[in-house]
């Protein structure tokens, strides 16, 4: 006679959160975001990803150090888990369309950077808190920068920047669920540079689109793209690392 599993809570979630991480690698392994769009590369300048690679470490800069406090005046601490961090990242969705699109009507790429950064970090923030995690320390803030530059990565370099992150989040629930200072193998400034060349060149066709007057509205279309991918993959990671750390309470 045939005994059946019948599946605990817990592993019904992950199997859940499983299907949904393999969607979204799935949809990465497709390719850079528009085919069309890469067919700009010869006319984009060669100085331009120099320029939107200082402009996008600028802005994380600018907005960790200086920044946080603004953001959180924008929206309400949430406690409740997936349903809640769905509903405050269709509002970021909202926003970054309103301005990236406006700033790409008269042809402003490049100063739209700190403004797409501050709606990135505040939907990643929203999220964290919805699972239960705060932000406020230089671990957390690479936490979130490596999750902003898996995200952001197509094909391979996603692969394994995913196992990578998968294989940190182990490691941190292993630990207790926290990072102590110095936990990390790289520094926030390092990390920060490297999610800000990520950005710049997954960005690059799109910025320059969004620098040219009027037409800059195609550019600006795909802010909200943009971080409706970073957020789609920011809740994937907080899950796995909830439930990795929920995983004694639900199964003993």
């Amino acid at each position: 006679m045939a005994f059946f599993h019948k599946k605990s809570p817990w592993e019904i979630e992950w199997a859940d959160l499983a299907k949904r991480e393999a969607k979204f690698a799935a949809k990465r392994r497709e390719g850079p975001t528009s085919v069309l769009v890469q067919k700009l590369d010869r006319f984009v300048p060669d100085k331009l990803s120099g320029t939107l690679n200082a402009a996008f470490l600028k802005a994380f800069e600018i907005i960790f150090e200086k920044g946080t406090g603004v953001i959180e005046k924008t929206y309400k601490t949430v406690r409740n888990f997936t349903k809640q961090a769905k509903s405050a990242k269709s509002l970021n969705l909202a926003i970054a369309s309103i301005e990236g699109i406006g700033l790409g009507f008269v042809g402003a790429g490049i100063p739209d950077i700190p403004l797409f950064i501050a709606m990135v970090l505040k939907s990643v923030y929203e999220i964290a808190l919805s699972y239960g995690y705060s932000y406020d320390t230089d671990e957390e803030k690479i936490f979130i920068l490596k999750v902003i530059e898996a995200a952001m990565c197509d094909e391979e370099a996603f692969r394994e920047k995913n196992e990578a992150l998968n294989e940190d989040i182990h490691q941190i629930t292993l630990a207790g669920d926290r990072m102590p200072e110095g936990s990390w193998k790289v520094s926030k400034a390092e990390q920060m540079r490297a999610t800000s060349a990520c950005l710049s060149q997954e960005m690059i066709y799109t910025k320059f689109l969004q620098g040219q007057f009027v037409i800059g509205i195609a550019g600006g279309i795909f802010d909200p793209i943009y971080v409706n991918r970073i957020s789609d993959y920011a809740v994937l990671k907080y899950r796995r690392r909830f439930l990795e750390s929920k995983k004694a309470d639900f199964t003993g």
